[in-house]
C-alpha cells in the first residue's frame, strides 16, 4: 500500500456522497431485518438499495467477496457472508456496506438486535458504539492514531469487554482499505499524526469474551474463538483542523 494522502475538495465531496449512499442503505435496510429472514436475502436487499440510490457495492468482488455487504450474527465479528441462515429472535446482527460512487468509497457498519435481544447483548452494542465516538471525538489534526486507539480501548476494557486485535481500522477513498491502520487498540507501530484531508474509517469491534478470533472454512467469516457474542460499528470520517466530520451520515441525521 502507499502511505496516507490528503484527499482534495472534489474527492472529499465524493467520498461524501458515498458514504450518504451507504448511511441511507444501512438505515433502509436495517429497519426491515426480522426474524426468519435469511441473510442471503438481506444481502440482495442491500444489494439492490445500493444500486437504486445510484452507488455500486464496494465489497462485491473485492480481493473476490462474493456478496454485496458483510452480514455477521451473534458470535460472527466481520465479513461474513450472506447465506440460507434464518435470522432469530434475539439474533445480534453486524450490517458493513461498503458503496463505491464515481471511484470512491464510503465505508458504514453496525450492529442490530433482531426483535430484541438480551441485557448483555444491549450492554455490548451501546458500549461498541460508545467507543466509536470516543475514537472519533480523538480524530482531529495533530493527535495521533494511538489517541484514537486508546479513547477506544479503555472504553471497552472499561466495561470487561475485549477488543480484537487481528482486523483494524483504515483509510479510506478510491479503494475500500488504504493507509494509514487504524488500531482499536495502542499500537505504537500505528502512531502517525493526523492531517486534514485525510479519510478514514474508524471501526472497533468488540467480543463479550476473549480477544481471540478466527476465520471459517469459507477463508471470509470471521467469528470468535470462544463464540461468544461481538459487535460492530464504523463510520468514514474527514480530519480537519477540528472535529472529524462524519461523512457515513443519512444526510444530516447520525445513523447510531
Amino acid at each position: 500500500m502507499s502511505g496516507p494522502r490528503c484527499k482534495s475538495p472534489e474527492e472529499i465531496a465524493l467520498i461524501r456522497k458515498a458514504g450518504e449512499i451507504a448511511a441511507r442503505v444501512l438505515r433502509e435496510a436495517s429497519v426491515q431485518v426480522i426474524p426468519g429472514m435469511t441473510t442471503r436475502s438481506l444481502d440482495r436487499l442491500v444489494g439492490e438499495l445500493i444500486l437504486g440510490m445510484g452507488g455500486a457495492s464496494a465489497f462485491l468482488g473485492y480481493r473476490d467477496f462474493p456478496a454485496n455487504c458483510c452480514i455477521s450474527v451473534n458470535e460472527g465479528v466481520v465479513h461474513g457472508i450472506g447465506n440460507e441462515r434464518r435470522l432469530q429472535f434475539g439474533d445480534i446482527v453486524k450490517l458493513d456496506v461498503g458503496v463505491r460512487y464515481k471511484g470512491y468509497v464510503g465505508d458504514v457498519a453496525m450492529t442490530l438486535a433482531v426483535g430484541g435481544c438480551s441485557p448483555l447483548s444491549q450492554k455490548l452494542m451501546d458500549v461498541t458504539v460508545a467507543a466509536l465516538y470516543k475514537g472519533i471525538a480523538q480524530a482531529t489534526a495533530g493527535n495521533r492514531i494511538t489517541d484514537i486507539s486508546r479513547a477506544i480501548q479503555r472504553h471497552v476494557e472499561s466495561n470487561q469487554f475485549s477488543v480484537v486485535r487481528e482486523f483494524v481500522g483504515h483509510g479510506v477513498g478510491q479503494s475500500v482499505h488504504e493507509e494509514p491502520q487504524i488500531p482499536n487498540y495502542i499500537d505504537d507501530r500505528h502512531s502517525g499524526r493526523l492531517k486534514p484531508g485525510w479519510t478514514i474509517a474508524i471501526e472497533p469491534m468488540v467480543n463479550v469474551g476473549g480477544a481471540a478470533v478466527e476465520i471459517l472454512a469459507d477463508q471470509w467469516t470471521v467469528v470468535t474463538r470462544d463464540r461468544q457474542l461481538s459487535a460492530h460499528f464504523e463510520h468514514t470520517v474527514l480530519i480537519t483542523d477540528g472535529p472529524a466530520e462524519i461523512l457515513t451520515r443519512d444526510g444530516m441525521t447520525p445513523l447510531y
